[in-house]
């Protein structure tokens, strides 16, 4: 099965880059939950505000948030439509892995008879 997406393969690297770090998966998973500023979300953080803008930064780099300006404020939200070709692709590789997973337990299971 050769997974398919719409992202181009640099896409998929700064997806999977930004989704390594385990800040970033909480920073996605709170913009998810709501929009907020980049200074609440340094908040919830035992880091500078520059680290958490930087962690900010590449979720942006990859497309995840997008952050735009509302007067003084960054605020940061999740970006739905590169979200939803994230899971769609990491979907496959589930379903990739399955198949697999599956052959393997047919080739064992016919060794066995």
């Amino acid at each position: 099965m050769v997974v398919e997406h719409d992202l181009t393969e640099d896409d998929v690297d700064r997806i999977f880059h930004a989704l390594a770090d385990r800040t970033r998966r909480d920073v996605l998973g709170r913009a998810i939950g709501r929009e907020q500023s980049v200074s609440a979300l340094a908040r919830q953080y035992d880091m500078s505000f520059a680290a958490v803008q930087k962690h900010v930064a590449v979720l942006e780099r990859a497309g995840l948030v997008v952050k735009e300006p509302r007067g003084r404020e960054q605020i940061v939200h999740a970006n739905g439509p590169t979200i939803t070709q994230a899971v769609a692709l990491l979907d496959q590789y589930e379903q990739l892995w399955i198949d697999r997973a599956n052959q393997i337990a047919t080739i064992l299971h016919t060794e066995k008879e």
